[in-house]
């Protein structure tokens, strides 16, 4: 009986260890998936977390009870020093930013503290926020607050003003999240909620349908035009970098639905709620989602990289219409005619000249420049893309490798506490875990790279530049984002001591923080 119960001890002992090992050996496997494949491994081995559409009649009650945990508030602080936008508006029927999702609409000329509200979507069980870069670009602090009144305090990872998206972060586990759903496969006339929290109420679902997709409504590229590839002299051609590819809906939006989720109706998430059409900032008939399969890639991509990865194809182009056709003389309907190619530009590379008309991506007929754009921009530098195209009436194909341009700045910016995380937000960086490589190379034990440098942040102003690998900060070996933040957490008499490395040799760094 003693030899028994000996071994089954010891059965239990070795089953616990492996169970921990296991678990152990899981947790850094899921580390390394996307917000994706980490959400179809919770699916598998949670089936009855499934939601069914509804037939018949709509009811959209199961929908609406597993979506609205998963969608939080977003609080920000901000210093406001006056508007750069000017006062009086366009008097365009989109009004976005300051207008439509609560942001303070007049500034004073001397700095004061202005609070305004968005939404936010989770998308993974450890705390992880998509959002609009337009609900966060000003914060110097960022509240996050759940229906069930747990608040937290979140960090900016990364935010890209070419997608209006941003990606948070704060330190949780086991947060309820929302499925991603799969944007093209989005029907028009599919009925659709929207869930938010507008007008500075709590948590409110509304329902309509798709009306259109594919739509470009002119908010974003105004702001946002630059040269590709860095050339900025009147000979190459400069083109609009921002991504408009909106999920048009009737469901109703306003002020504050801004980063909130639109699903459909089997809870799945299709589209980050962006803008409304509207003459009064108010919802007027028509809201404007971003749709989420280019959602999970710039995600995915502010979390590896700390910011956004964008392959470029090179040209400048325009929509086929009448007044086209008949200017160059074409007899196709739909396309896109190249203006010009970039020089060394992919497409340039690949054959494509001025002239050419562009009539297929991966098979797929372009009707307008989104159905381009969209396609691209989920692919990264060095992925390749096949596309159609006319030149003398003739058919042609090309595979193009997109090429990389120029990073561009993204902005987290100061802070006016002493929390951690706002100090991390007002350094203004984003960093990733140093490789073993890299440490081997440069020999140290511990390091995060600097992936990007914030607009108005400290690393800025005090010169210190991407590929830096941070090894200490406050005196504290760093290898990842959260250590980074928790050695902030021991700033004393308002300096933050950060020490790194280069092929320059190693670098340390006194930053003064005010408050």
């Amino acid at each position: 009986m003693k030899k028994i119960g000996i071994s089954l001890l010891t059965a239990f002992v070795g089953g616990a260890v492996a169970i921990g090992g296991y678990k152990v050996f899981e947790n850094k496997q899921m580390n390394k998936m996307s917000f994706e494949e980490q959400q179809k491994v919770f699916y598998a081995n949670n089936p009855g977390a499934e939601v069914m559409a509804s037939t018949g009649n709509p009811d959209f009650t199961q929908a609406a009870a597993a979506v609205s945990p998963g969608v939080v508030h977003i609080k920000v602080t901000m210093t406001a020093r006056g508007s750069q936008r000017g006062g009086g508006g366009s008097g365009s029927p989109f009004d976005m930013f300051e207008e439509f999702f609560g942001m303070p609409q007049q500034r004073r000329a001397e700095p004061r503290q202005a609070q305004a509200s968005g939404s936010g979507v989770l998308i993974s069980q450890d705390g992880y926020i998509v959002t609009n870069n337009h609900v966060v670009e000003d914060a110097d602090k960022i509240e996050v607050q759940l229906t069930d009144k747990r608040t937290f305090e979140a960090k900016v990872i990364g935010r890209d003003p070419d997608f209006d998206l941003a990606l948070l972060k704060v330190s949780g586990s086991n947060l309820p999240f929302v499925r991603f759903g799969n944007s093209d496969n989005v029907q028009i006339g599919e009925w659709v909620l929207a869930v938010g929290y507008p007008l500075s109420l709590q948590s409110t679902v509304t329902a309509g349908i798709v009306s259109a997709k594919g739509r470009q409504i002119g908010i974003l590229g105004e702001q946002n035009q630059r040269a590709p590839y860095g050339y900025g002299q009147s000979q190459e051609p400069i083109v609009n970098t921002a991504i408009e590819s909106f999920i048009q809906t009737d469901a109703v939006i306003n002020k504050g639905n801004s980063g909130g989720a639109l699903v459909n109706a089997r809870g799945e998430l299709i589209g980050i709620n962006a803008a409304i059409a509207s003459p009064t900032g108010v919802y007027a008939g028509y809201g404007f989602a971003i749709p989420v399969n280019l959602v999970k890639k710039i995600m995915d991509d502010f979390k590896e990289f700390g910011a956004v990865q964008r392959g470029y194809i090179g040209v400048t182009f325009n929509e086929i219409n009448e007044a086209v056709r008949k200017e160059y003389n074409i007899d196709d309907v739909n396309g896109l005619f190249v203006q010009d190619v970039v020089k060394d530009g992919a497409a340039a590379s690949a054959g494509l000249k001025k002239g050419d008309v562009i009539t297929k991506i991966e098979g797929n007929v372009i009707y307008s420049s989104s159905d381009l754009q969209e396609r691209v921009a989920r692919l990264r530098p060095g992925d390749k893309v096949k596309i159609a195209y006319k030149r003398e009436g003739k058919e042609r194909e090309a595979t193009i490798t997109l090429k990389a341009q120029e990073a561009k700045k993204t902005a987290a910016e100061e802070a006016n506490s002493k929390s951690a995380t706002e100090i991390f937000n007002k350094l203004g960086a984003s960093f990733t875990p140093a490789s073993d490589a890299q440490k081997k190379k440069f020999g140290v034990s511990s390091g995060v790279v600097i992936t990007q440098v914030h607009r108005g942040g400290m690393f800025e102003y005090f010169g210190v530049e991407k590929g830096l690998i941070v090894t200490h900060v406050n005196g504290k070996p760093v290898n990842n984002v959260d250590e980074v933040e928790s050695a902030l957490g021991s700033t004393k008499r308002n300096i933050v001591r950060i020490k790194g490395t280069s092929e320059e040799g190693t670098v340390e760094f006194n930053f003064p923080i005010e408050y």
